[in-house]
């Protein structure tokens, strides 16, 4: 078996975070400040950024255990629902 990465997340696939629908009628989001910088290790269910819509701001947490290897929608971007908006490794 491989051992786990510096970050904690065992070696596989990268882990996709992806834009979430905060409501039926809400069609994209804006990312209003990212808590992670790329390279920063980052726990599952801990906050990584916030994200805004024209109802609600809100706080998205990590979606796994790892290293935030990759922000692919910078801060003050507004994106589709299901876009990929980083990535963790």
């Amino acid at each position: 078996m491989a051992a786990p990465s510096p970050g904690g997340r065992p070696p596989g696939p990268p882990c996709e975070v992806i834009m979430p629908r905060m409501g039926e009628t809400v069609d994209e989001g804006t990312v209003n400040e990212w808590f992670k910088q790329v390279g920063d290790a980052v726990t599952e269910g801990e906050p990584l950024l916030e994200i805004g819509t024209d109802k609600v701001d809100t706080e998205i947490p990590a979606p796994a255990t790892g290293v935030l290897s990759e922000i692919r929608v910078q801060q003050g971007q507004t994106v589709p629902v299901a876009t990929v908006i980083a990535v963790i490794t």
